[in-house]
């Protein structure tokens, strides 16, 4: 991916996210304490996913692919940041509306995304050997 479509692919992540962030904090109910910490968690869960997608540069793919292993940043940590910030959001999410049926969608996303984790380590995991199994030795999830 060329820097000109990064960026612009960058760029309409975070227009996405503003509306997305606009949209929520006028969703018609009263701001009580659930609702105020799921646009809380919204928030600090979209600002690292962001940090992470950032921080993944032009390794970042739809499909699994081991272009480089990347262990700086938030990757330091988590191997999967942008799963796990992103559940955060949804998490958020739910509590902003208050519709309990909706948490059903985070009982589906966890394990599709544990899943799709497990998938992604493979590649990795054939691509870069025991360096990403001493990586992942060092990091959660």
């Amino acid at each position: 991916m060329s820097d000109r479509k990064f960026y612009l692919f960058l760029a309409a992540q975070i227009l996405a996210t503003a509306l997305l962030l606009s949209w929520l904090s006028v969703w018609p109910g009263s701001w009580n304490l659930s609702r105020c910490i799921g646009f809380g968690l919204a928030v600090i869960g979209l600002a690292l996913v962001f940090t992470a997608r950032y921080q993944l540069g032009k390794s970042f793919s739809v499909t699994p692919q081991a272009r480089v292993l990347v262990t700086h940043g938030l990757y330091s940590r988590i191997r999967n940041p942008i799963y796990v910030f992103g559940s955060l959001v949804v998490l958020g999410t739910i509590l902003i509306f208050q519709r309990p049926y909706l948490w059903f969608l985070l009982a589906v996303l966890i394990p599709v995304q544990a899943l799709r984790a497990r998938r992604e380590a493979a590649v990795l995991e054939g691509k870069f050997g025991e360096s990403y199994r001493q990586y992942r030795r060092k990091t959660w999830f």
